[in-house]
Parts: structure tokens; C-alpha cells; sequence
């Protein structure tokens, strides 16, 4: 099973769904078992998962398997695994489960659709971060749409509909303008296949002209930067994290918007360096215009999970930020802060769906006070709300300090301490919005309507634990992460660092492809 391990992780969840299909046609049937069939399923696949960490570590894709697919068009099913993407593969297994108990008792109606809806989520993200045909990836990036759009369509709040369609028409006008970059690198290069795109570039047998890089860089960034989302393309964001269920929205922080800046750092910086290096000054002000904007509109909103939302722009755009510095601290920090992110906002999601479980209500002026009826609720809600802050000692910390680090040592930046003074101002309005929030909400005098709140149950706490656990270990110990990812983000950091020699023309090539202004 280890040469397929990837296919099984694939397939994995569709199997959980023909076992939910198959068990709804049971004429004994109970409706509160497809989530124990989903729960199932998505542990097994989570505990499978773990053995790509063992095997991964150099800069080479392990677990590769690469058959003939589609052949009258050269596309291969070609799957592989790097320190790049082992995180995020693990990082979504983990969160799938955890999203599963987190709706145990707030979906009631339509429970088949529900957790087979989920099940499709979870096959088509892991296809994502294992994909090397860009065909396929292509396909598992689209397919990764339609379960959230019904997520947020069917069991969101009410404004789900126009939540649903503004992701659903933002996310699929980019990933459109990313096929057709897509198809352009097939007819340039007679194949789909990421490795061997990848390797006639690094042999200068196929070269692009500038124009043609240039188009091409933009195809895959649009696409990858509303799914990120980069201010300005960021609108949808909000308004689909504040209507989606809770499992929705810690699915969507937590995975969905590491796909762009996946895409980023796999494709755009991988595929087309010397265009990254020309766009790198237009992504990093972008970057920051989002960290400082993102923290300002998170300070002013009366919704918690709103809040939360806003802080993901802010805090996704240090990804980005990290990702264009071009040097090892900033790239490394950049991959890091994707998993602390899906860890620590995940985590808020969940208490944010906690509360409004019991409450019907997300308005901050509504709470106040739970310490006092929910002590575990407000002591692990304000550790998971400094994980966010970046305090010393959790997850936060490594990701922006290696990230700034980064920043301020760029030789990518023309004014590299300006930047990162900026970005780090980022990291004084989280601590702003968030304390701020936690007063309102936790502290002070107790809201006499929330004075007989249930506490956190058993499992509540129970999925909260391992991302609780996950904070402390990677702000203590991050040396095993950051060991695994090292050699493949130094890969792609060699690539696009390098120096420009003569152009995307440089060298003897025999073939070099052109397009006119």
C-alpha cells in the first residue's frame, strides 16, 4: 500500500461516501450514523497520512506514482509528495475529523449530504497538494468548489445563498484564467506534467520568451491570489467565513486559502522565477497593504467570526509576504505560518461555533463576562487567541518572526526595513482586535442572559486538544517541521533567487517560444 499510499488517501473519503450512499438505502437505517461513518473515514485517513512524514525530507517528490491518463493528450495521473506539500496533506487529514465532531450536534437536517459533502472536500483537497500534472491539478482545484459551495449554500446563515455564489464566481473566474495558463504550457512544452516542465526549463531546451512569462505568471497569480485571498480580491472572503457552518469555516481558513499560496509558491515561483523577481515589489506591497488593512477592519467589526475572518487577511498576507522576500527565513516562515494558521484560526472557528451554539448570536455586544459560567470555554479560547496574537512560545511567533526575518534581510525589497517595520505593525493590531475582543467577550461583568451557559463538554474539548497541543509544540519545538520542509523550499528559493543571466533567454537552448506584443 506505500507505493500507492497517495491514491489511497485520495480515494479514502469516496469510499466513505459509497458507504454513506449505500448505508442510506438500508431500510433500518439511523441518520446520526453517516457521521460516525464520516468520523470513521477521515480518522483512518488522518492516521494513514502519517506515514508520508517518515518518508519525506529531501527535495525530491517521494511517493510518486506516474501512470498514462488521459494519453491522446500526453496528461498522466502523477502524484508525488515534497516538504512542500507533506505538511499541508497532514495538516488537512487533521482537520477533517476535528470538523466532523464540531458538527455533531448542530446539523440535524440533511445529514447524508452533509458529511458526503464533506467527504468530497477532503478527497479533493489532498489532491490538490499531490498533484504534479497540472491537468489534475487543475481538476482536483475546481472539484474542491462545489462540496464548499453547497456547504455554505445549504447549512450557512442567512445570507448563504449570496455567500455561496460570491465564492463560488470569484474563485471559479481565477481558476479559469489558470486553465488557460495551463493549456498555454501544453502547447509550449507538449505536456502537463509539472516535473518534466520544471526540468526542461532547468536544461534551457524550452525557454519562454518574457511576454509569454509574463502573461503566464499572471494567469496562475490571479487565480491563486483570490484564493489566498490578496487584498484587493479579498471581499469574498469575509462574507463566506460569516455565513458557513463552523466545520465550514475551519475547513476554508484552514486548507482552502493554503491552496493559494500553495499555488504560489509551487507554480508561480517554481515555473516562472524571473517574472516572480519582476512582480515581487507589486506582491509584497500588496502583502502588506493586506496585513495592516486585514488587522484595521477586524478592529472595527461587531461580529466575532467576522472578526476572525478579517484577521485572515492580515495574517495571509505574512504568507505572502514571506513567500516573495526570496530567502530561506522568509520562505520557511511563510510555509510555516500556512500550518499555523490553519491550526490557530481553525481553532477560533470552532470556539466562535462553541458560542453561537448556545447563544444563537455572534454580536460581541451580546457576551461578556463567560469566564464566570465557562471557565474551560474562556481559558482555552484566550490561549488559541494568543497563538494568534504571536506570543513567545506558541506557533504564531516562529512563523512571523522567521517571516519578518526574512523580510528585512531580502535583497528582493528596496526599502527591506520599511517593509518589515510595516508588517510588523501588523502584529500590534492583532494584539489589538484580539485582547480587545477577548474583554469584551470573556472578561468584565457577566451578561446576566449568558449567566447559565453550558461549559465545554468532553468533546468539545476533545477536539479541541491536538490543535491546543500543536500550538504549544510548534512554538517550542518547530525544528521538526521546519527540518522536513527545508530542503524543498530551498529548492525553489535557489531557483527564483537566482540572479537574472541574460533574461528568460539566457543560454543556448534549441528551442525558444515567443509571443508577439
Amino acid at each position: 500500500m506505500r507505493q500507492h499510499l497517495l491514491t489511497v488517501l485520495i480515494l479514502l473519503p469516496l469510499l466513505g461516501v459509497l458507504v454513506s450512499v449505500g448505508y442510506s438505502f438500508a431500510p433500518s437505517r439511523q441518520d446520526f450514523h453517516y457521521k460516525w461513518i464520516a468520523l470513521a473515514v477521515t480518522t483512518f485517513t488522518f492516521a494513514l497520512s502519517l506515514l508520508l512524514v517518515g518518508g519525506v525530507g529531501a527535495a525530491e517528490f517521494r511517493f510518486e506514482e506516474n501512470v498514462n491518463w488521459i494519453g491522446a493528450i500526453g496528461a498522466r495521473y502523477h502524484l508525488g509528495v515534497d516538504g512542500i506539500s507533506l505538511w499541508l496533506v497532514v495538516l488537512t487529514t487533521l482537520l477533517m475529523p476535528i470538523a466532523i465532531l464540531s458538527s455533531w450536534t448542530s446539523i440535524a437536517k440533511r445529514q447524508l449530504s452533509y458529511y458526503v459533502f464533506l467527504l468530497l472536500l477532503e478527497s479533493a483537497m489532498i489532491g490538490v497538494f499531490v498533484s504534479l500534472d497540472l491537468l489534475l491539478f487543475y481538476l482536483f482545484f475546481e472539484a474542491s468548489l462545489v462540496p464548499m459551495f453547497f456547504l455554505i449554500g445549504i447549512w450557512g446563515g442567512e445570507r448563504r445563498i449570496y455567500a455561496a455564489i460570491k465564492f463560488f464566481i470569484y474563485t471559479a473566474v481565477g481558476s479559469l484564467l489558470m486553465l488557460v495558463g495551463i493549456i498555454a504550457l501544453y502547447f509550449i512544452y507538449g505536456t502537463f506534467d509539472y516535473a518534466a516542465i520544471l526540468a526542461a526549463m532547468s536544461a534551457q531546451t524550452t525557454l519562454l520568451s518574457p511576454n509569454a512569462e509574463f502573461w503566464l505568471f499572471l494567469a496562475f497569480a490571479f487565480a491563486f491570489c483570490i484564493k489566498v485571498p490578496l487584498f484587493p480580491l479579498h471581499t469574498w472572503l469575509p462574507d463566506a467565513h460569516t455565513e458557513a457552518p463552523t466545520a465550514g469555516s475551519v475547513i476554508l481558513a484552514g486548507v482552502l486559502l493554503k491552496m493559494g499560496t500553495y499555488g504560489l509558491l509551487r507554480f508561480n515561483l517554481g515555473l516562472f522565477p524571473s517574472m516572480s523577481r519582476q512582480f515581487a515589489w507589486i506582491m509584497i506591497t500588496l502583502a502588506v497593504i493586506g496585513i495592516i488593512y486585514g488587522a484595521l477592519l477586524a478592529m472595527v467589526q461587531p461580529d466575532v467570526k467576522r472578526l476572525v475572518a478579517y484577521s485572515s487577511v492580515s495574517h495571509m498576507g505574512f504568507v505572502v509576504l514571506g513567500l516573495f522576500s526570496f530567502t530561506e527565513f522568509g520562505m520557511q516562515g511563510a510555509l510555516y505560518q500556512m500550518l499555523n494558521h490553519g491550526v490557530s484560526t481553525g481553532a477560533l472557528f470552532l470556539f466562535v461555533g462553541f458560542i453561537y451554539e448556545r447563544r444563537h448570536t455572534r454580536l460581541i455586544t451580546d457576551f461578556g463576562g463567560l469566564a464566570t459560567p465557562m471557565p474551560w470555554f474562556s481559558t482555552l479560547f484566550v490561549f488559541a487567541s494568543l497563538s494568534s496574537i504571536g506570543l513567545p512560545f506558541l506557533n504564531g511567533f516562529v512563523g512571523e518572526f522567521l517571516i519578518m526575518l526574512g523580510a528585512w534581510t531580502s535583497n528582493a525589497i528596496q526599502h527591506p526595513w520599511i517593509v518589515t517595520m510595516l508588517a510588523a505593525t501588523g502584529v500590534i493590531w492583532a494584539a489589538v482586535y484580539m485582547l480587545w475582543m477577548l474583554q469584551r467577550v470573556v472578561f468584565g461583568k457577566t451578561n446576566p442572559t449568558n449567566a447559565t451557559l453550558p461549559d465545554l463538554n468532553a468533546r468539545e474539548i476533545g477536539l479541541l486538544l491536538p490543535l491546543l497541543i500543536l500550538m504549544l509544540v510548534m512554538g517550542v519545538f518547530p525544528r521538526p517541521f521546519l527540518d522536513r520542509s527545508k530542503a524543498s523550499v530551498e529548492a525553489v528559493r535557489a531557483r527564483v533567487a537566482a540572479p537574472p543571466t541574460g533574461g528568460s533567454f539566457a543560454g543556448n537552448s534549441s528551442r525558444v517560444l515567443r509571443v508577439a506584443p
